[in-house]
């Protein structure tokens, strides 16, 4: 869990390179600070770039998320139906508004089981190895925790030893049955701490998303006034003498 005072340092840095302009960035991103990743709640405005996201995964992603190799329609129902006032989704946005990473906290139905919930994530390949599987994760769990969910299931086929790695370091007991693997992960109650860390992270995922926003606005402004100018300048320069 983050403590206060990184929290208050990592929303410092979280905006620190929002205005630079990513027309300026050419290949893979560099990778981040070691801070806090703001990861925010998404909503059903959140849906078609969720879309977006799952359909850009590879094949291969596919079938490690979904465990089937879910093609584009099925992917596209799944979106239709993620209920987002029973169950939590988290993602984690470049500044360019892509959806880089994806958790679901899929709440349990069955009246017997309320106190249960599984967990399921996907990230982009471009972005992998800079922990934002975990750092979902994490927030995942420490939502359930103050939800008041006692266990935690992650379902993965057994080749995914990314996921599988990330539950056993949180202290999931594993059982492997063929191709594919149950994790179980007992939460402890919610307290003070759990709650406040949850209510600051989602403060400066907001506003980290909200300066995105204003600094994706501002550049496409500038991108856009830059084509009337050249406009201009190409209709002059075709002028007669």
């Amino acid at each position: 869990m983050v403590s206060t005072p990184k929290l208050i340092k990592a929303s410092y840095f979280a905006g620190k390179d929002f205005f630079r302009s990513p027309l300026l960035t050419s290949g893979p991103l560099p990778a981040p600070a070691a801070v806090m990743v703001p990861i925010r709640s998404l909503g059903p405005g959140h849906a078609e770039r969720i879309a977006r996201h799952l359909l850009s995964l590879s094949a291969a992603d596919r079938y490690l998320r979904f465990g089937y190799a879910a093609n584009d329609d099925q992917i596209q129902r799944y979106v239709d139906s993620l209920n987002f006032e029973r169950d939590d989704i988290f993602g984690v946005y470049n500044r360019r508004l892509e959806l880089i990473a994806v958790a679901h906290l899929a709440f349990a139905v069955d009246p017997d089981f309320t106190s249960c919930a599984e967990f399921g994530v996907s990230v982009l390949a471009k972005v992998r190895g800079r922990g934002y599987g975990a750092r979902l994760f994490d927030r995942a769990v420490m939502h359930a925790r103050n939800e008041g969910v006692q266990m935690m299931f992650i379902h993965a086929l057994s080749q995914n030893t990314v996921m599988l790695n990330i539950a056993r370091k949180a202290g999931a007991s594993i059982e492997r049955e063929g191709s594919e693997s149950e994790a179980y992960l007992r939460l402890p109650p919610a307290d003070l701490d759990s709650r406040m860390t949850e209510m600051i992270e989602e403060r400066v995922a907001q506003t980290d998303y909200r300066l995105k926003v204003q600094a994706y606005q501002f550049w496409d402004f500038l991108r856009m006034m830059q084509e009337v100018r050249r406009g201009v300048r190409e209709a002059r320069d075709r002028m007669p003498m």
